[in-house]
């Protein structure tokens, strides 16, 4: 048995460096219900659909109750409800402004296809923030064969069912037969659920969170640091293998083989 699919995630894995434009989006929308959080706090649950985000950070101790000292009860679902109608158009809006490709993802992508691999997507955005995102990394010649969105589905991250929706859209299985790409613990999860093999990005993702530019910047030390330090995170999550970017993938990819023929499963 060979690979069959690879399944990237987008924002952290294959555009914007540093899975940067729902961070600031949420701690904006906090801010207008007069509730301040932290760029590190709004991170905590990333790769969750973003309504189950925005509820992750409510049942935060600290966040939860800055929001009850602010309104004087605690927070409900129909508050979660309220926040997203205000963050959904505001991602969207800004989406396009971290469309970067991360280095790397359209080689990989090329190599996976020469090689007779499908390329397939879930992401934790909605659909009408992808279809705003789709273009413009189209342009530049970013193109999956399938994207499964959060709310496609009844239930998504953590589970397997956007994973299943892209066996059935793609055509392959079982499980061990795909290799799902992600650079948050809730993405290694799906995987992970749908049996698949995992792969976590260290460097390019939410768990380092910094541009290019600001990678670039520190020091080898200091990359070093937010490498073992990432890594940690995504190997305790479940991870098979943790690398910098997808830009290193296919090496993986090769060990993955292996273990296959070997009649290795994840």
């Amino acid at each position: 048995m060979t690979i069959k699919a690879v399944v990237f995630d987008w924002a952290g894995t294959m555009v914007d460096h540093g899975s940067r434009a729902p961070m600031g989006a949420f701690v904006q929308v906090f801010s207008q219900f007069e509730v301040p959080i932290t760029v590190a706090e709004a991170r905590v649950p990333m790769g969750l659909p973003k309504w189950d985000h925005i509820n992750s950070l409510l049942t935060n101790p600290a966040i939860y109750q800055r929001w009850a000292t602010a309104h004087g009860e605690p927070p409900t679902d129909r508050d979660v409800d309220r926040i997203y109608d205000v963050f959904v158009p505001l991602n969207a809006a800004v989406v396009t402004d971290y469309a970067d490709i991360i280095p790397g993802a359209l080689e990989t992508i090329a190599a996976l296809r020469h090689r007779g691999m499908k390329i397939g997507s879930t992401t934790g955005y909605t659909r009408n923030i992808m279809e705003r995102l789709l273009p413009v990394v189209a342009k530049a010649g970013l193109v999956t064969d399938n994207l499964v969105c959060a709310g496609d589905l009844k239930s998504g991250r953590p589970g397997p069912m956007m994973m299943y929706k892209c066996f059935l859209d793609l055509d392959v299985w079982p499980g061990k037969s795909v290799i799902k790409v992600d650079d948050t613990d809730v993405g290694i999860a799906e995987g992970l659920a749908a049996g698949c093999w995992t792969v976590g990005v260290s460097l390019s993702g939410n768990a380092t969170g910094l541009s290019r530019e600001e990678l670039a910047a520190l020091s080898p030390d200091q990359v070093a640091e937010h490498r073992v330090h990432a890594t940690r995170h995504l190997e305790r999550s479940g991870a098979h293998y943790v690398i910098d970017s997808v830009a290193d993938l296919m090496s993986v990819v090769d060990r993955i083989e292996g273990r296959l023929v070997r009649g290795e499963t994840p």
